[in-house]
Formats: C-alpha cells, structure tokens, sequence
C-alpha cells in the first residue's frame, strides 16, 4: 500500500517534463509533456537507462505519437492504491503489459497474453521519457548493486536471447553447435546466453555484415562470419563446421533464414527471433525427411527474470562488454544516427 515515504517523494515531482519527440524522417525533437499521477496498480518511476533497439526503426524513420522506450530502467517515484513496491526501489520494465489473468498469464505465458493491455514504447510512453507509468506486475526489481544500464541487459539481451536458447533446448536437447544470424545487441545477446546456458565449450557461428559486431562477437566467444565478403556455406567449413545443430535468427531476412535453413543438420531447428520477412519450404524434403522445423521465440517470460538476475550476477563483467555506448539523453538523436546508420556499436544505452 502506498506510505508516507511515497507521498513525500510524490511532492518533489515536476508538473510536467521534457521529453524528445520521434516526429519522423529520421527526427527527434524535445517537448514539454505532463508528468502522470499512478493510479490503482500502478507504478511511476524516474528513468534512469533506457537501451535503443533496432525494432525502433519504424519509430525514428516514420514517427510515433507515443514516447518510444522498451528497455528501461528506473527507480519507483511514486505507487498508486493497492501496489506493494516500496518507493525508492530500482528495478528493469518488461515490455508486455499482460493483464496476469487469461490462460497463458495463468501458466506463466506472460509473453503470449490473451488480453495484453499494451506495449511499453510502442503503444504505451515508454522509456525514454524521464517519467514512465507502468502496472506494477510489469515491475522487476533489481538491487542496487546493478547501475540502471547493467538492469536493462534483463531485458532485450539477456531476456530475449535467453528464450530463444531455451526453444532450442526444448526441441533438440544434444546441441554441439548453433548458428546466430545477426550480430546486432540481440545477436550478440543470442550468443552470450549460449554460452552461459549451454556451456563455454558450444560452438557458437555468427553472422553480420559489420566488421565491428563481428569483433564484438568473437570476444564473446563467438565464430565469425562475414557474410559481405563470403558465403554462409564457406563461412561455416572456414570454422571446421558443415552443419549447425539448430540456429537462431534475430536479422528477419528472407535471404538470411533461407540459406541458414538449407545448412541444419537432421533434428535441427530454425528459431526465428526477428521480425520481418518469410522463408520458403518443401514440407517432405525440408521438414518431414530430415525432421526439422522452423519454431518462432516471441521476446521472454516474466517469470524467467529472476534467473537471469543470478546469471547477471554471475557472469557480470561478461555481459557488460555488449553494452559500448552510454549517452545522455540530449545525445538522442546522435544515438540513433550512430545505431542505424554506422552501425559500429553494441547496445546503446541513453541514460538521464
């Protein structure tokens, strides 16, 4: 229920704040825009990190009427009626505001809700703002021993690239090596999750067509390729691989998750993370013969936080190497050019 400490950090909250504006064209401007009160279940919290995401593309090139921001991190402000969070506790957002009563939420499919209420950034303002009002069941609270930029690797890296490697353990519990097409943040974090799950010793192949991801990737333990100056093929037989035993795409290419398909092996899998285009398939000769299959991996589960909170704790100094760049918010637009259009990062944080 909400305190006396709550009421007394409610009063020192502006009115209103500044907030940068996706206008379009690839355009983010700053405006003034009023700061909410919590209602019944819900949390205010003052954003400290937010990390960019290439699904926020169509945001920067067309626009938004929201404020974008799906990966934050921030400490509780303010609590409305009937929520439980101490103020002043820090924590990370989950993406999905499931409503925690259909029959996935009930089982723990909170990433395949029947009656979602919305998505923070997307159709909710989201993080990059320096105030976000959240239903407090799509709170994770994270201890103080974690900055606000390391509790956002919860997410899109740890959190999405994790659920893609546990869809690869339920459909081929023997895998020896696995394919990571795309070396952006959740490529990398594909590959990251890998190794922390499956062991250091997996042999983890990664494409892109960025030499700097492909750097970033190999001190990750990974085999690069670059698939600009060679073929997926030759790529693989140059790390002494003929085949994958499953593979993960996270680009949402057609021509990526074609040619990867045609190079798993028998019992393998293609687990599509990215969104985007198709792929074509045979059923005898692509899936029934050779009895593989093409699953999708839709973001993660609340419910899987709190192990990768101890795997953050454990293996801390090498999931921050994917974070490359922090800058302030006012650095907004320079982070978005950077991201997209020379491509020479890891995770970008925007930090206030």
């Amino acid at each position: 229920m909400i305190d006396d400490a709550s009421r007394t950090m409610s009063d020192t909250i502006p009115p209103s704040c500044r907030v940068p504006a996706f206008v379009g064209n690839k355009q983010i401007k700053f405006i003034e825009k009023a700061v909410p009160t919590p209602g019944d279940g819900q949390l205010l919290l003052r954003v400290q990190a937010n990390a960019l995401c290439g699904s926020e593309r169509p945001q920067f090139f067309d626009g938004t009427a929201v404020t974008p921001g799906h990966e934050a991190a921030g400490t509780v402000v303010a609590a409305g009626p009937g929520t439980h969070t101490p103020v002043g506790t820090s924590g990370a957002v989950f993406l999905m505001d499931y409503c925690g009563r259909c029959r996935s939420c009930r089982q723990g499919f909170t990433n395949q809700c029947l009656q979602k209420r919305g998505d923070m950034g997307f159709n909710r303002d989201g993080g990059y703002g320096q105030y976000e009002l959240i239903h407090e069941n799509i709170f994770f609270p994270a201890p103080n021993e974690f900055s606000a930029a390391e509790a956002t690797l919860l997410l899109d890296v740890m959190g999405t690239g994790g659920h893609a490697i546990g869809r690869c353990q339920m459909l081929r519990p023997d895998i020896e090596s696995l394919l990571v097409l795309g070396a952006g943040p959740i490529g990398l974090g594909v590959l990251a999750m890998a190794k922390i799950t499956l062991g250091n010793d997996l042999r983890v192949a990664i494409t892109d067509v960025v030499q700097y991801r492909l750097s970033l990737a190999e001190r990750l333990g990974g085999l690069p390729i670059n698939v600009a100056q060679i073929s997926l093929g030759a790529g693989l037989r140059s790390h002494r691989l003929e085949r994958v035993d499953m593979a993960v795409d996270t680009s949402g290419k057609q021509a990526a998750r074609q040619e990867a398909f045609d190079l798993i092996a028998q019992r393998g899998s293609l687990i599509c993370v990215g969104h985007g285009e198709g792929i074509a398939v045979k059923i005898s000769p692509d899936i029934i013969t050779p009895e593989r299959s093409i699953v999708g991996s839709e973001y993660f589960r609340y419910n899987e936080l709190p192990t990768n909170l101890e795997r953050l704790r454990q293996h801390r100094a090498y999931l921050n190497q994917i974070i490359t760049h922090r800058v302030t918010v006012d650095q907004i637009q320079q982070a978005f050019e950077m991201f997209f259009f020379g491509c020479e990062t890891g995770k970008v944080i925007i930090e206030q």
